[in-house]
C-alpha cells in the first residue's frame, strides 16, 4: 500500500513519510525518501531502531485528483500514530504541513490514509466497541493531539450497527412494491466473471457518490488493486447487484471481519500466526457493509432497502449475527434516517479534521 511503485493511487498523487524518532539527545524528524520505500518496523509504537526509538509518524499526501476534481487547494496527512506527547504530534504535523506549503496548498485534512476511498478519520466516539475490518480504531487522546495542534472539526463520519435478523416488514413490502414498479431484480456476484463484475462496478462507483462531500473518483487501476486485494476474502452472496432490465443500477458489498481473527495473531508475525488467523476465521460471526450505492435517478425506488435485505438475509443464513454499515456523512440525513428505519443504531463517529497552512 504504501510502494509509490506498486499503489496506483501514485499514478495521480504523491506522498512523503515521516517517522518521529527519540534518541539520547531529545526528538528528531525522520524522513523516508531512500528507495521511495518507508521502514515496515514502524507499524506500532514506540519501536526501537538502534540508539533510536520511533515515537509518531506521519505521511503528507498530495492528492492531484481531489483538487482538481473539488476545485481546491487541500493537502491531507494520514497513517498518524504518536505516542501521548504533544510535543511529538506538532513535530509531525509540522513537517506534514512545510511538505504541503511546498506544493501551494493552503489547507491540511486528515486523517486519509490514503483518500477517502481508503481508511479515514478519527475515532472520537465509541472507544468502548470493537475495531472492525478497513476501519480505523485509535486511542482517545489522538483527538485532543489533533486539536491542540491547532486543527477543527471538518466533517464527522458515522458507523452503524444491528444485530436485527431481518427489516422491518412494513419497510420491506413498500420496498418491494416500489422494486416491482421500476421493474429492479437482485443478483449475487458471479465470481466465475469476478473481473467482469469489477467492470460493471467502476462507473456506478463514481456516479453513485460523486455529488458526496470529499468524494474522490477512483480510477480504473486502483479500482483493479482494490478488488484484487478483497478477492480472497470475497463472500460472492454478500456482493449484490441490483438491475434495471439486466443493467445495473445499483450495488452494495459486505466483507466478513477480519479484524475478529487477526486480533487472534497479536505478535503479527506470519508463522504461526497464519495458522491462528485461519483457525479463527472459521468462527467469523460478523460482517462489514463496506458499500451500498444507488444511481442517482434510481435513488427512490427501493432499491437501496432491498439490497441491505439481500445482505441481510444471505449473511444470516451463513452464520453472521452482527453487521456494521458505514461510514455516512453526518449531513446525510436520508441516508442515516432509512438505516435507522432499517433496525441500524449509531454507535460510532469518526472525525476529519481542517487546519490553514
Amino acid at each position: 500500500m504504501l510502494s509509490r511503485e506498486k499503489n496506483p493511487f501514485f499514478q495521480h498523487a504523491e506522498a512523503e513519510y515521516f517517522l518521529a524518532v527519540r534518541r539520547s539527545g531529545g526528538r528528531a524528524l525522520r524522513r523516508h525518501t531512500a528507495g521511495g520505500e518507508p521502514d515496515r518496523r514502524s507499524a506500532g509504537l514506540p519501536v526501537r531502531l538502534g540508539r533510536e526509538v520511533v515515537v509518531g509518524r506521519i505521511a503528507a499526501i498530495h492528492n492531484h485528483t481531489h483538487n482538481e476534481f473539488h476545485q481546491d487547494r487541500v493537502g491531507f496527512f494520514g497513517f498518524f500514530e504518536c505516542l501521548d506527547d504533544q510535543g511529538v504530534a506538532d513535530a509531525l504535523f509540522e513537517a506534514a504541513a512545510a511538505w504541503l506549503r511546498e506544493r501551494g496548498l493552503t489547507t491540511m485534512r486528515g486523517p486519509t490514509s490514503f483518500s477517502t476511498n481508503d481508511e479515514c478519520g478519527l475515532l472520537v466516539e465509541g472507544f468502548d466497541t470493537p475495531p472492525t475490518v478497513l476501519t480505523p480504531h485509535n486511542p482517545p487522546y489522538y483527538a485532543s493531539l489533533v486539536e491542540r495542534a491547532g486543527f477543527a472539526k471538518a466533517k464527522d463520519l458515522y458507523q452503524y450497527r444491528t444485530v436485527s435478523p431481518e427489516l422491518p416488514e412494513r419497510l420491506l413490502r413498500g420496498a418491494r412494491l416500489i422494486a416491482e414498479r421500476h421493474k429492479i431484480t437482485l443478483r449475487s456476484l458471479d465470481m466465475k466473471r469476478f473481473y467482469e463484475e469489477v467492470d460493471r462496478i467502476k462507473p456506478m462507483y463514481n456516479a453513485a457518490w460523486e455529488r458526496n462531500w470529499g468524494f474522490i473518483p477512483m480510477t480504473d487501476a486502483e479500482i483493479d488493486h482494490l478488488a484484487k486485494q478483497l478477492k480472497p476474502v470475497v463472500v460472492p452472496q454478500l456482493v449484490v447487484f441490483a438491475e434495471r432490465e439486466g443493467e445495473p443500477i445499483g450495488f452494495a458489498a459486505a466483507i466478513p471481519d477480519l479484524n475478529v481473527a487477526l486480533k487472534k495473531n497479536p505478535s503479527g508475525r506470519l508463522i504461526p500466526g497464519i495458522l491462528k488467523i485461519l483457525w479463527a476465521a472459521r468462527s467469523i460471526t460478523r460482517i462489514r457493509i463496506l458499500l451500498l450505492g444507488v444511481l442517482n435517478e434510481y435513488r427512490r425506488t427501493g432499491a437501496d432497502a432491498l439490497m441491505y435485505h439481500w445482505i441481510w438475509e444471505k449473511s444470516y443464513a451463513l452464520g453472521y449475527r452482527w453487521a456494521e454499515a458505514g461510514w455516512i456523512l453526518d449531513d446525510n440525513t436520508a441516508m442515516s434516517n432509512a438505516l435507522v428505519r432499517m433496525g441500524f443504531d449509531r454507535y460510532k463517529t469518526l472525525r476529519l479534521f481542517d487546519r490553514a497552512l
